[in-house]
């Protein structure tokens, strides 16, 4: 140090207030900024304070994902080599399971069922061209399995032609037997040029006569593939009959009316639909039979008139039976819808039953006409095959 530089006492000189100043200035301009802000001073340090602590959560949670990360790449490598090991060799466990399963069920598919043998059926073909019609031979059955208790069965035969099922014919019942012989024939009408559409359908049934007649077996023929220069004669092995569904016959709305005091019974007939199609044109010519019935036997019969080529005749026709009040919970009201022919039969579209012993709606409708007197009570009901509300009936 020179000494010209020292002091008079001899010393350094001390530094001067040109730092202090500097600060001084700094704080006096930014208190000037604060006091031209428009906002009041608490809320300017809130807003710091505020981008204070999102500061320092944002350096938080960086820290934290650095540390997550270094941590799994030290676990990961350890847990991801057991586990693979662990699935391979599960895996492979599995496989060779699922090949054993695999040969278990091919080797049980590949073992031959034992097939149940219904029986045979002998039966003959002739069409009679001069006649334009079809006659079927039911001759005999044999080896038929024994369907009652007993060990024997009822058999007989019921046949049709398909797809219309417009004729049913059925054999006589064979009481005990399992080789019967019928040595019956049935005779269709078909003109010669619509027989290759048909198909005969034969099935041998078991006769009960306190339930549903049970189904043996049945042979369908389709008659495109018969030669009919000459009379065909041949046993066939039953078949494991197949379900019939239900045949829509068509629906049919009646009207009921109870007068206690007067002992009166309307029944109004008021229209049908969707009734099934009886002749070659698509059509049927429908009208409605009424029996009353009292344990069993007829007391009167109405009919409507007959609605030319229909499937949805609108009758609106009114009948009246004269029924005592005791008599009404015992007498049933057959209702048979027909199909007019001029020529031969008329045949049964469908049928149902009314009155005592009927069961769902038709029940309901005859419970209801009873629970209100002298108010007439209409209701749809849906037609059922004839033989079957016969073997209704004949049960009651």
């Amino acid at each position: 140090m020179n000494p010209k530089e020292a002091g008079p006492s001899g010393r350094p000189p001390t530094p001067g207030p040109t730092q202090h100043t500097r600060v001084n200035e700094l704080r006096e301009k930014f208190m000037n900024e604060l006091k031209h802000i428009p906002l009041p001073r608490w809320a300017v340090v809130a807003l710091i304070l505020v981008l204070l602590l999102l500061l320092l959560s944002c350096c938080l949670c960086c820290c934290r994902k650095t540390l997550f990360k270094r941590k799994k790449e030290k676990k990961g490598p350890e847990k991801g080599g057991k586990n693979d090991d662990l699935d391979l060799t599960d895996m492979k466990d599995e496989g060779t399971q699922a090949l054993k399963h695999d040969t278990e069920t091919l080797d049980e598919e590949e073992e031959p069922k034992e097939e149940v043998k219904l029986g045979k059926l002998q039966f003959s073909l002739d069409y009679n061209f001069t006649d334009a019609a079809l006659v079927v031979g039911i001759l005999q059955a044999t080896d038929l399995p024994a369907m009652d208790m007993s060990g024997a069965s009822d058999p007989y035969v019921k046949l049709y032609l398909l797809p219309d099922k417009k004729k049913k014919f059925e054999t006589k019942v064979h009481r005990k037997s399992l080789n019967p012989t019928f040595n019956e024939s049935f005779t269709f009408k078909v003109p010669y040029t619509e027989m290759g559409g048909k198909t005969l359908v034969m099935t041998v049934y078991d006769f009960d006569r306190f339930s549903k007649h049970d189904a043996i077996g049945d042979i369908r023929i389709h008659m495109n593939k018969v030669d009919f220069s000459h009379v065909t004669e041949e046993w066939r092995d039953l078949q494991k009959p197949e379900k019939e569904e239900q045949e829509k016959l068509g629906d049919i709305c009646l009207s009921l009316r109870y007068v206690p005091t007067a002992g009166k019974l309307t029944v109004v007939v008021l229209e049908a639909k969707n009734l099934k199609k009886m002749d070659v044109g698509g059509l049927s010519d429908p009208y409605v039979k009424i029996h009353l019935l009292l344990n069993g036997k007829r007391l009167k019969k109405k009919k409507t008139t007959v609605k030319k080529h229909t499937l949805n005749p609108y009758y609106n026709e009114s009948f009246s039976f004269e029924v005592t009040l005791e008599q009404v919970q015992k007498v049933q009201v057959v209702v048979t819808v027909l199909d007019y022919d001029k020529i031969g039969k008329n045949d049964a579209i469908g049928k149902m039953c009314l009155g005592m012993n009927s069961a769902g709606i038709e029940q309901r409708h005859w419970a209801d006409m009873l629970a209100n007197p002298r108010r007439p009570i209409a209701q749809w009901h849906a037609l059922k095959p004839e033989d079957e509300v016969n073997a209704e009936l004949g049960k009651k």
